[in-house]
C-alpha cells in the first residue's frame, strides 16, 4: 500500500478506513505522485467554486470523479495520459476536495451529484460518460439516478456497492474510530494541505466525510434497477465490497444471465484478482484497458 507502509502510527482502523474512502495516490516507480500538466479552470455550481480539468480534446466526454480526501491527480495521474489520447476528459473535485472550496452544507451524494450535473450543463455537455473510483464511483451512480439526461456509460471501480450491509462489518466499526490525527501526513493530507484554498478545513473533511459514510442508507433497489445507462463495475476480490453483493448490485442493472443462451446485457461486472480497495488504483493496466472496450 504505497505511502502508507512508513506509517507506523496509522492503526488498523485508519488503514483500513483509507481503504474505504478511496485514497490511494497515482505514483511513478520511485514512489512520487506523477505530474500532469491540466488545463484547470473553475465553475461557480450551487454556490460553490468547484475546480475541475481539461485533458484532450476529441472524442465523448468522460467525466473523472475522485476518491474521498483525494483529487484528480491521485487518483487518476496514471490513467490520464491513455484516457486523454481517445477522450475529451474532465477532471472534477468536488466539494471540499482538492482545489474546491469547502461548504456549511453536509457532504452527500444527492448534493455532489446535483453539482456535477450542474458543471456539465454550463459546459454544454449534453451527455457524458463517468468514470469515478469509490466515492466517485457513488457519485455517478447518483448522476445516473437524478440526471439520466446527462449520462452515457459508467464506470465505477473500486467499492461499488447499492447498500452499506454490502460492506464488510469490521470496516464500518473501524470507521468509528477515525480522527484527524490518524490521516496526519498521510499523501492524501499531504495533498490536501499543498492545494486546498483552506488547508486548515482538513479535520474538517475527515468529519464530513466519516458523517457521509457511517449515515448512507445507499440506493433505494427500484431506483438502481431504473437505471438506463450501461454500467461497468470493477470491483477487488479483497475489496472492501463482499463480492457476492457486487453480483447483486449487476443484477439490480439488469446483468447476471446465461450469455450462450440470452443476449448479453448492457451493464458487466469485473472482479480484479489480487486486489484491494487501495491497490486497486495501482491497476491501471487493467482499469484504462476495460474502460476503454466498455465505451466502445
Amino acid at each position: 500500500m504505497t505511502g502508507l507502509g512508513s506509517r507506523p502510527d496509522l492503526t488498523f482502523a485508519a488503514l483500513v478506513l483509507v481503504a474505504s474512502l478511496g485514497c490511494q495516490p497515482g505514483t511513478s516507480g520511485n514512489g512520487s505522485v506523477m505530474s500532469v500538466q491540466p488545463q484547470a479552470h473553475y465553475a461557480t455550481v450551487n454556490g460553490l467554486r468547484m475546480y475541475y480539468e481539461l485533458h484532450g480534446d476529441s472524442g465523448r466526454p468522460l467525466i473523472l470523479l475522485h476518491g474521498a480526501f483525494s483529487n484528480i491527480q491521485t487518483d487518476f495521474a496514471r490513467m490520464l495520459p491513455a484516457l486523454a489520447h481517445t477522450h475529451r476528459v474532465i477532471g472534477v473535485e468536488v466539494q471540499g476536495h482538492g482545489h474546491t472550496q469547502d461548504s456549511d452544507r453536509p457532504l452527500s451524494y444527492e448534493q455532489l451529484a446535483d453539482d456535477v450535473a450542474q458543471l456539465l450543463g454550463q459546459l454544454a455537455i449534453d451527455s457524458a460518460d463517468f468514470l469515478g473510483y469509490s466515492l466517485g464511483g457513488g457519485i455517478a451512480l447518483q448522476v445516473a439516478v437524478r440526471h439520466p439526461e446527462r449520462v452515457h456509460k459508467v464506470i465505477w471501480f473500486g467499492g461499488a456497492a447499492y447498500d452499506p450491509r454490502g460492506f464488510y462489518p469490521e470496516l464500518m466499526a473501524a470507521e468509528k474510530t477515525l480522527t484527524p490525527a490518524l490521516l496526519a501526513g498521510s499523501p492524501w493530507q499531504v495533498a490536501y494541505a499543498k492545494i486546498a484554498p483552506n488547508p486548515a478545513d482538513w479535520a474538517k473533511l475527515v468529519e464530513q466525510v466519516k458523517t457521509l459514510d457511517l449515515n448512507w442508507k445507499g440506493f433505494a433497489a427500484r431506483d438502481v434497477q431504473g437505471i438506463k445507462a450501461p454500467v461497468l463495475l470493477i470491483n477487488g476480490d479483497a475489496d472492501v465490497v463482499r463480492p457476492e453483493h457486487a453480483v447483486e448490485l449487476l443484477r439490480l442493472l439488469g446483468g447476471g444471465v446465461a450469455g450462450d443462451l440470452h443476449p448479453l446485457p448492457p451493464s458487466q461486472l469485473a472482479i480484479l484478482p489480487g486486489t484491494t480497495h487501495v491497490s486497486i488504483v495501482e491497476r491501471t493496466d487493467w482499469i484504462v484497458g476495460m474502460t476503454e472496450a466498455f465505451l466502445k
